[in-house]
């Protein structure tokens, strides 16, 4: 694969940088089980990763996205540590990219809080430097807005930077921002679902993304 060098990496958090996936699906299954009388399916949830929580509840139940949102981050929150996990390679990932002087850092519909504690999770505490969550903006992904934040941020302009992520929306939101979308496939959706949104690249594992950003 042959990717022009950007100068500003963005990624998303779940099912990207830590092992997420895992956690949400459960806490989606625990919410929707307690609060609405249903269980979803596996599918179902990997469908909803990547989207604000208000905006998922919102449309699975209107008119009960707080009392939703409020079970789901309570029960998530006090699970982290039996659920999430650092995917491996990603620490040096950061080590390479702090070593190449590039801007690099976090867009993720997570909210700060939960953001952090995932970070931690994933022996990533302290080593993101810019971290944009869902507190940051009025729209999110698969709108463009969170990555535009983020890229204003560092003052980098879109067409010098590349996000990535493991979601439909990361690649829907990429590409509405004229960034470079580049999908991993240890995360929430299939290679093939990833392929489907014409991403810059599709990578299978973190010794391959860094080979591609050129670190």
């Amino acid at each position: 694969m042959n990717l022009p060098s950007r100068g500003t990496v963005l990624f998303d958090l779940d099912g990207t940088l830590a092992d997420t996936v895992p956690l949400i699906i459960a806490s989606f299954r625990h919410t929707a089980s307690e609060v609405l009388g249903w269980l979803p399916s596996e599918d179902q949830c990997r469908a909803w990763i990547g989207r604000s929580l208000r905006e998922t509840f919102d449309a699975l139940a209107p008119g009960r996205a707080d009392e939703l949102v409020a079970h789901y981050l309570k029960w998530n929150l006090a699970n982290h540590q039996g659920y999430v996990r650092p995917f491996q390679g990603v620490d040096a990932l950061m080590d390479a990219l702090v070593a190449s002087g590039r801007n690099y850092g976090v867009a993720t519909s997570k909210r700060y809080e939960s953001a952090l504690v995932s970070l931690e999770c994933a022996g990533l505490t302290g080593r993101v430097p810019l971290l944009a969550t869902e507190e940051d903006t009025t729209q999110h992904k698969p709108s463009p807005a969170p990555l535009l934040y983020a890229l204003a941020q560092v003052g980098a302009p879109a067409d010098d930077a590349v996000y990535v992520g493991d979601a439909v929306v990361d690649m829907q939101a990429a590409h509405a921002a004229g960034i470079a979308p580049i999908a991993v496939t240890w995360g929430a959706a299939t290679a093939q679902e990833l392929a489907a949104t014409n991403p810059a690249a599709v990578v299978t594992s973190v010794d391959e993304l860094r080979e591609l950003l050129g670190v």
